[in-house]
C-alpha cells in the first residue's frame, strides 16, 4: 500500500529520533566498560572437532549499550558462527583474520550492570589462547571512521579434558633421563667445538691484562675489549705488539674461512685464526667461557679453564628468520637479537621485512610503502592504512602493528651485523602475502590520479584494476596476490632491489641474494585477469596459469642475476604441479634445479616429509627449515597456559637438539598431536638423502614468525633456550648418536648427549643470558612433578636451575621452601622453577590428599 505523507513523516521522526538517540547514547556509553568474558562449554561440540564457547558481554558502566547502532570488530583464525538461527548477533568476516559482530533485531538494550550471554560454534579443537576471539573494539554507525578500544577480553580457562593437555607427570617422565653433571665437568665453550681438551691449567684475567692483535683483527680485538669491559667496568688495553701476559689473536694460514684455534693458559690466550671470522668465533668462544656468574657484578679478575680447542662449523649457513611484517620490532631489539646471534655464531638474519600486515622498510620514492603499508588500525576504506591484524587495536601507531625502519635505522643495523659477522638476507614477499605493498601502491595510484598523472600513477601498480579472480589465502585474505603479468610489477621490484642494494652499499655490507618469497599463493589467482590472460595470448610457451609462476621467477630470477645476486626463496619457488595416479601434486620443477636456487624448505609433514631431500637430490640448495623441529613460533608445550601456535605440532628445547639434518626421518619422535610415532612406518617408501643431495644442503634455518608476538619479551620467551637447540646443531659436529645404527646404544648415547647438553644451558648459558646484552627473558620450564607412595616428587629440565614450593595455596616465590626431595605434605602443593637470577616460570600444582 501506499504510504501518505504522514506515515512517511512519521518514519522519518522514527529514524531521526533513533539516530538522534544512538548518537546521544554513544556520547555517553564508555566502550572500554564494555567487559568481555570467553569461555569453552564443549571443546568437542556435537562430538565433532569444533568447539561450543560462550562470549558474555557485561556493561559495566552508566549508561545502556543501545540495542543497535554499533558493530564489534574482533579478530579470529577460525570462522565464529552463532549457534542460533535468531541469536541477538551476525558475526561476518572483513578479511585475513578481522570479522565483526552485529546485533540483530533479537539484541536487547544492554543496561547498566545486565550482562549476555552469546553462543558461538567454531571449528577445530581449542588447545590455547591462539584460537580464541581477541582484539575487540567497537565502532559506532553514525561514525564509522573511528574505532574505540573496549576492556581487554578475559580468556577463561577451560576445565573440561576435551584435550589431552601435558601433564606435570609427563614433564617429569621426560626429565627422568636427564642427570646432573658437576658444572667442572662440562664443557666450558658453546655450541660445542668440534676439538675440546681441558689442561687444568687455567689463566686469571684481569682488565690490566691487555689484548695483542695482528692488525687483521682490530676490529674483533676491539668487539673483545668492549665486552671485557663489561665485565671488569675498565676495557682493557689494545695493541699490535707486546709481550708477557695477554689475550693474544694471531693470523694463521691455512685455517678454514670461519675456523679458529683457541688455547687458554697460565700466561696467555691465544687465538688463531686465518680470516676475521675466524677472528670472531675465537672471540665468543673466549666470552662463553667466562663463567656466567662474572656478568652478575664489576669482577677484579676471572679464572679462565684451561683449553685447547680447535673448531669450524658444520654448517656455513646458521640462520634465524625474524619476522617483523605481523607484529613489529624496534632497530633496538633487532640489535639486541644480533649480538644473541653472534654469541653463539649464527651467521645469517634472514629479515622478513614485508607481509600481508606490514611492509616495514623505508624505499626513497615509495613513501607510501611506509606512510600507508607499515601502519595499521581501523579504516573504512584502507587509504591511509591497513586494517588491524593479530588484535592490533582500531587506532594507527599505537601498537605492535606500525612501525617501519627507516633508510638510516636498516643501514645501522647491516653495519652493525656486519661487524659481528652476519649477513643480513632481506625478504621482498612475492607474489603472495603481498598485501601491503599492494595497498600501498594502490594509495600511491590514487595520489597521482587526483594529480592527473595517469602514467605515473600506473607505474608501479601491483594489480589488474580489471581483475574479478577470486581467491582466498591460508591466512583468510582475498587481496593480497601481485599480478605477475603487469609490467608494473616488475618496475616496482627492480626499484625496490636496487635501493635496497643502495642501502648495502652505503652501509658496506656483504649482500649475495635476495629472498623473494613465493609460498602460499592459492587457488584462483588469476584466473580472470585480462593482462594475465594478454600476456598469455602473446607467450606461447605460456600455455596456462600454472606456467605464469616459472614466467615470474623466471624474470625474477634474470633481475637478480644482472645484479650479481642468486635468488632465494621458499620450497614453492623451486616446485610445479605434475599429475600423478590422477592428482594433481607438487614435484622439483627441473627448469630451475641448475639455476643456483636457494629454498628455505618448511614442509616435513602431511605428504610431504621427504621434499627437502628431493629437492636437494634434484639439485637444488636446500636451507633446511623444517616446521617440526625449528619452527620457534610453536608453542612450547601442549599445555592451554602455553602461548604459541600448533599447526605443526609442538616445539621444547629437545626438538632442536635431536634434529639430525642429513637423516631427519629417522629421528622424529611425534606426530603433530604430540602423539608418538614409528619413523619406520611412518616414512617407508621416502625419499632418503643422497650423496649428492647432500651437497646440496647449505645449512639450517629457524624462524620465528610474530602472529603472536607483540612485546619484545614474548619475543625473547619463544626466541630462547630453542635457538641455542638451533645453535648447537649448526655449529657443531655430527653426533655419534645420530649414526648409531643399533637403536638402544643411539638412545644412550642420546640421553647422555642430550644431559650434557641442558646442563650446560641451565649452569652456564641461561644464567649468563639473564644479563648479557642488558638481559633476556627466556623461558623457565614447567616442574616435572608426580605423585608416588602418597608423596610429590619433582625435577626440572635445566639442571642448576632449582624448584621451590609451597603448602598453603599460595604462590611459590624466591623465598619459599627449596625442593630437594619428595614433598609429603599433604594438600595442594605449589612448585615453580627458578633461574640462577631469579626469574621462574609458570606454576604446577600436585594434589597431595589424605588417606
Amino acid at each position: 500500500m501506499k504510504k501518505t505523507p504522514a506515515a512517511v513523516l512519521l518514519a522519518l521522526f522514527i529514524l531521526l529520533y533513533n539516530t538522534s538517540y544512538a548518537q546521544e547514547i554513544s556520547k555517553n556509553f564508555d566502550p572500554k566498560k564494555l567487559q568481555l568474558s570467553y569461555e569453552i562449554a564443549d571443546g568437542k561440540y556435537e562430538s565433532k572437532p569444533q568447539t561450543l564457547a560462550v562470549l558474555t558481554l557485561t556493561n559495566a558502566g552508566e549508561t545502556p549499550l543501545p540495542a543497535s547502532g554499533w558493530t564489534l570488530y574482533f579478530h579470529s583464525f577460525p570462522t565464529l558462527k552463532p549457534k542460533a538461527e535468531n541469536a541477538p548477533v551476525k558475526v561476518e568476516h572483513v578479511n585475513g583474520d578481522l570479522r565483526y559482530m552485529a546485533p540483530t533485531a533479537a539484541f536487547k538494550e544492554l543496561a547498566p550492570g545486565a550482562s549476555v550471554r552469546l553462543e558461538f560454534v567454531s571449528g577445530g579443537l581449542v588447545v590455547n589462547e591462539s584460537r580464541t576471539p581477541h582484539g575487540f573494539y567497537l565502532v559506532w554507525d553514525h561514525d564509522k571512521s573511528i574505532g574505540h578500544a573496549t576492556a581487554q577480553i578475559n580468556v577463561k580457562k577451560p576445565d573440561q579434558p576435551w584435550v589431552d593437555w601435558l601433564q606435570a607427570k609427563d614433564v617429569y617422565e621426560q626429565n627422568k633421563v636427564i642427570t646432573d653433571i658437576p658444572e667442572e665437568k662440562l664443557t666450558k665453550v658453546f655450541p660445542t667445538p668440534a676439538v675440546y681438551h681441558e689442561t687444568g691449567k687455567p689463566f686469571t684475567m684481569t682488565a690490566a691484562i691487555p689484548i695483542v692483535t695482528d692488525a687483521a683483527f682490530m676490529r674483533e680485538a676491539t668487539m673483545l675489549a668492549d665486552h671485557l669491559g663489561t665485565v671488569f667496568g675498565k676495557k682493557p688495553v689494545i695493541s699490535m705488539l707486546g709481550t708477557g701476559k695477554a689475550i693474544r689473536l694471531q693470523q694463521k694460514k691455512g685455517l678454514g674461512p670461519e675456523a679458529y684455534e683457541l688455547q687458554v693458559s697460565p700466561q696467555e690466550v691465544v687465538i688463531n685464526a686465518s680470516t676475521p671470522v675466524g677472528a670472531f668465533y675465537g672471540t665468543q668462544s673466549l666470552k662463553t667461557l667466562i663463567p656466567a656468574a662474572a656478568l652478575t657484578k664489576k669482577q677484579s679478575s676471572v679464572s679462565l679453564t684451561g683449553v685447547r680447542v680447535s673448531d669450524n662449523p658444520r654448517f656455513g649457513h646458521r640462520a634465524f628468520m625474524m619476522d617483523v611484517a605481523r607484529n613489529f620490532q624496534s632497530k633496538e631489539q633487532v640489535l639486541k637479537v644480533l649480538d644473541l646471534m653472534a654469541l653463539y655464531k649464527l651467521n645469517v638474519l634472514h629479515f622478513h621485512l614485508n607481509d600481508d600486515e606490514g611492509w616495514r622498510l623505508e624505499i626513497p620514492g615509495l613513501p607510501e610503502l611506509t606512510a600507508v603499508g607499515s601502519r595499521r588500525g581501523h579504516t573504512v576504506d584502507g587509504k591511509d592504512h591497513l586494517q588491524p591484524s593479530y588484535g592490533s587495536g582500531p587506532e594507527a601507531d599505537k601498537t605492535s602493528g606500525s612501525g617501519h625502519y627507516t633508510k638510516a635505522d636498516f643501514i645501522e643495523i647491516l653495519k652493525y651485523a656486519t661487524e659481528r659477522h652476519i649477513k643480513v638476507i632481506p625478504e621482498i614477499e612475492t607474489p603472495g602475502h603481498a598485501r601491503a605493498a599492494i595497498r600501498s601502491m594502490d594509495a600511491r595510484y590514487a595520489r597521482l590520479m587526483e594529480e592527473v598523472k595517469p602514467e605515473e600513477a600506473k607505474r608501479y601498480l601491483l594489480r589488474d584494476l580489471e581483475d574479478k579472480s577470486v581467491y582466498r589465502s591460508v591466512q583468510n585474505w582475498n587481496d593480497n596476490v601481485i599480478n605477475v603479468a603487469l609490467p608494473s610489477t616488475y618496475t616496482f621490484l627492480e626499484k625496490v632491489v636496487d635501493e635496497i642494494l643502495a642501502m648495502y652499499k652505503e652501509a658496506g655490507a656483504p649482500i649475495q641474494t635476495i629472498h623473494m618469497g613465493g609460498d602460499e599463493v592459492p587457488n584462483g589467482v588469476w584466473e580472470k585477469s585480462p593482462a594475465v590472460d594478454a600476456l598469455i595470448a602473446a607467450n606461447p610457451s605460456i600455455k596456462g596459469k600454472y606456467d605464469l609462476w616459472d614466467y615470474f621467477f623466471g624474470k625474477l630470477n634474470d633481475l637478480l642475476n644482472a645484479r650479481n645476486l642468486y635468488l632465494s626463496g621458499w620450497e614453492e619457488i623451486g616446485l610445479t604441479r605434475v599429475e600423478q595416479n590422477g592428482k594433481k601434486v607438487y614435484v622439483p620443477n627441473q627448469d630451475f634445479k641448475d639455476k643456483n636456487f636457494h629454498v628455505d624448505v618448511w614442509n616435513n609433514l602431511w605428504g610431504a616429509e621427504d621434499l627437502a631431500y628431493r629437492m636437494a637430490n634434484a639439485g637444488y640448495k636446500v636451507v633446511l627449515t623444517n616446521a617440526s623441529n625449528l619452527y620457534l613460533d610453536l608453542t612450547y608445550q601442549k599445555a592451554y597456559e602455553e602461548p604459541g601456535l600448533y599447526w605443526a605440532g609442538y616445539l621444547d628445547l629437545d626438538k632442536p637438539f635431536y634434529f639430525i639434518p642429513f637423516d631427519y626421518m629417522k629421528n622424529q619422535k611425534v606426530d603433530t598431536d604430540n602423539k608418538p610415532i614409528n619413523p619406520a612406518v611412518v616414512f617407508k617408501g621416502k625419499e632418503r638423502l643422497t650423496a649428492y643431495g647432500r651437497t646440496n644442503i647449505v645449512g639450517l634455518q629457524a624462524p620465528l614468525w610474530s602472529e603472536m608476538i607483540k612485546t619484545p619479551e614474548r619475543l625473547e620467551y619463544m626466541l630462547l633456550p630453542k635457538l641455542l637447540g638451533l645453535a648447537e646443531r649448526a655449529w657443531a659436529p655430527d653426533p655419534a648418536w645420530a649414526t648409531e645404527p643399533d637403536a638402544a646404544k643411539a638412545e644412550t648415547a642420546y640421553n647422555e648427549a642430550w644431559s650434557a647438553f641442558v646442563n650446560v644451558l641451565g649452569k652456564r648459558e641461561l644464567p649468563r643470558l639473564s644479563h648479557y646484552a642488558g638481559g633476556f627473558q627466556y623461558r623457565i620450564p614447567t616442574p616435572g612433578a608426580v605423585l608416588e607412595n602418597g608423596k610429590v616428587l619433582a625435577n626440572v629440565q635445566l639442571p642448576g636451575f632449582v624448584i621451590r614450593y609451597t603448602t598453603d595455596g599460595s604462590e611459590p616465590t624466591e623465598k619459599s621452601k627449596l625442593y630437594k626431595g619428595p614433598v609429603s605434605a599433604k594438600g595442594e602443593v605449589k612448585l615453580k622453577v627458578f633461574s640462577p637470577s631469579g626469574q621462574s616460570g609458570r606454576v604446577v600444582t600436585v594434589s597431595n590428599k589424605a588417606s
